[in-house]
């Protein structure tokens, strides 16, 4: 028998579940499980300087391993500036443990200090929460809650403990098994059986993979299907690297931003096999005209996804690497020839433009002078805007779980927080953080974090002095009318770098910029990279909203 309070059994419970690494911010709520943790041999905590920026760095680490990853906080405004974090993770389906601090059980409900309706307040944007009514609780929520978080469709899920459960004291007879994922669900044979049916019938098929195929583990599976059948296959932003960009069948990123020939490819196709994709409106446009001659197979882990944007002729749920296991001996092998000559014209007639790619001093050339420093293994991270789009277009990943950005929500300050929690799930790595001057400025304090843990990222800053992906929208489609989207200041971002401890290097001033940029991206530790872009550069091709793919402007 063992003698805990809630605090240092929510401590212990943490440990037996493997977690060494928790990032967060206390505050008067949480300090019982603070104080159980700083006696932990097994956890280290990372300090962030915004509850946003923890649950980044949680992120971070989650979309990096594919296991569940923790963040803290406190309640009131501790817990409210989590919620962002949560609601990526959400959209993302990024597996996240959140525990916050609540007020004592006798005080919810009576507007206490620092208290908000964190379990209400959250229950939109998690798969599953809790609010702990006593210490024995625990034993069965905190197991549960990495079970649902890394189950299925992944999610976050919160745990907000108010503080007197956290001082609670509790005989511990027994310890529960740690959380495990829940099997996968049996996979219909007869439905693989009509999904490989209509490939063997298709003419012009695509697969069409995304961010499920990361979480399934499933990207070879997806590219031994793609060769077996010759399958052209693009990808959603999520989905990056599933496939090498270079593979002879790649077709890159789909949608909004996508390549010519690659949304042109899609409208002519006859089958569409989506696998762990939800038909995003960014990677659909106007869905009557997504694949307009084309039959849809739909594998998803979520059965709420099937059938929910695009009706599909063979929909399956399942896991996407069980799914393509099962479907892969039920295809012969084809060569289509008369297809994939047609998708290699349609590539030679509209490639995707890069001006000024071998110039370092452009957007597109210092991304591709970037990647020429680093090796397959490295982890790019991204923030929100035009910065994210060019590279996404134009960054040569191969290699699945190394590229983190924010799909479903889209959220400036994304990028810092989230390259820090790769470079702590992976500290031999090399990690690139791809910024704009607006983005970086929504959770820039996290540079702090980043000297503070020494860790190995560089952080390249490509400056506008504008919100670049909002200009460029005033600029084509509000008939030039640009406002509260240029900015009057212009930070001094190297110096503001040094500030917080880091090592700066600013492109712009650089006799050669490529040398400058090789030793800074060789050079073990944190390091910020400016480089000042021309603020009328624009991310094309682009779909205008509401339009269909086949409808693109510029590019």
């Amino acid at each position: 028998m063992t003698i805990l309070s809630g605090a240092q059994l929510t401590v212990r419970l943490l440990e037996r579940q493997g977690v060494r690494v928790v990032a967060g911010i206390p505050g008067g709520a949480n300090l019982p499980i603070y104080d159980a943790l700083s006696k932990s041999a097994q956890i280290r905590h990372v300090l962030a300087r915004h509850e946003q920026g923890a649950g980044f760095i949680a992120q971070g680490m989650a979309r990096v391993t594919g296991v569940p990853a923790v963040c803290m906080a406190s309640s009131g405004p501790g817990a409210t500036n989590l919620l962002t974090a949560i609601a990526d993770a959400k959209l993302d389906s990024i597996p996240l443990v959140a525990i916050t601090g609540q007020v004592p059980r006798g005080m919810i409900g009576t507007d206490a200090f620092q208290e908000v309706d964190t379990y209400g307040l959250t229950i939109p944007i998690t798969k599953h929460n809790f609010l702990v009514d006593s210490a024995a609780e625990l034993l069965e929520v905190m197991p549960n809650a990495f079970r649902i978080a890394a189950s299925g469709r992944p999610g976050p899920v919160l745990i907000d403990i108010p503080k007197d459960v956290q001082t609670e004291s509790i005989d511990v007879n027994a310890w529960p098994e740690p959380g495990a994922p829940d099997p996968a669900p049996p996979v219909d044979i007869a439905l693989v059986q009509r999904a490989a049916d209509l490939i063997e019938a298709a003419e012009r098929p695509i697969l069409y993979l995304g961010g499920g195929i990361m979480h399934a583990g499933a990207s070879e599976t997806a590219s031994a299907l793609a060769e077996k059948s010759s399958l052209p296959t693009v990808m959603t932003l999520m989905a990056l690297g599933a496939l090498p960009v270079d593979h002879p069948l790649s077709l890159g990123m789909l949608g909004m931003h996508g390549a010519r020939c690659t949304n042109l490819a899609l409208d002519e196709c006859d089958l569409l096999i989506a696998v762990g994709a939800r038909f995003d409106d960014r990677a659909t446009g106007k869905v009557a005209a997504f694949c307009p001659h084309a039959k849809v197979i739909h594998i998803d882990i979520d059965s709420a996804e099937l059938n929910k944007i695009k009706t599909a002729h063979v929909g399956i749920r399942g896991d996407a690497a069980a799914v393509l296991q099962e479907l892969l001996p039920r295809v012969r092998g084809q060569d289509r020839d008369s297809w994939l000559a047609r998708v290699a014209e349609l590539k030679r007639m509209f490639p995707l433009v890069t001006p000024g790619i071998a110039d370092p001093r452009t957007h597109y050339g210092l991304i591709r002078a970037v990647a020429e420093n680093l090796d397959d293994e490295a982890i790019v991270t991204t923030d929100v805007g035009q910065h994210q789009m060019w590279v996404a277009q134009s960054y040569p990943l191969r290699r699945p779980r190394r590229w983190l950005t924010s799909g479903g929500l889209g959220t400036m300050g994304f990028g810092l927080p989230a390259a820090i929690g790769a470079a702590l799930a992976e500290p031999d790595a090399a990690v690139v953080c791809f910024s704009g001057d607006g983005s970086i400025l929504m959770n820039v304090q996290e540079l702090a974090t980043a000297a503070e843990e020494d860790v190995n990222i560089k952080v390249v800053l490509m400056n506008n002095n504008a919100l670049g992906l909002v200009h460029q929208q005033q600029t084509l489609f509000y008939g030039k009318r640009i406002y509260a989207s240029r900015f009057r200041a212009a930070p001094d971002f190297v110096r503001i770098a040094e500030g917080f401890g880091l090592r700066a290097v600013d492109l712009d001033t650089a006799e050669n910029p490529k040398e400058v940029l090789h030793q800074a991206l060789t050079t073990r530790g944190p390091c910020l990279i400016h480089a000042g872009i021309d603020v009328e550069d624009q991310v094309l091709p682009m779909v205008p909203p509401g339009a269909a793919n086949i409808e693109m402007i510029g590019g």
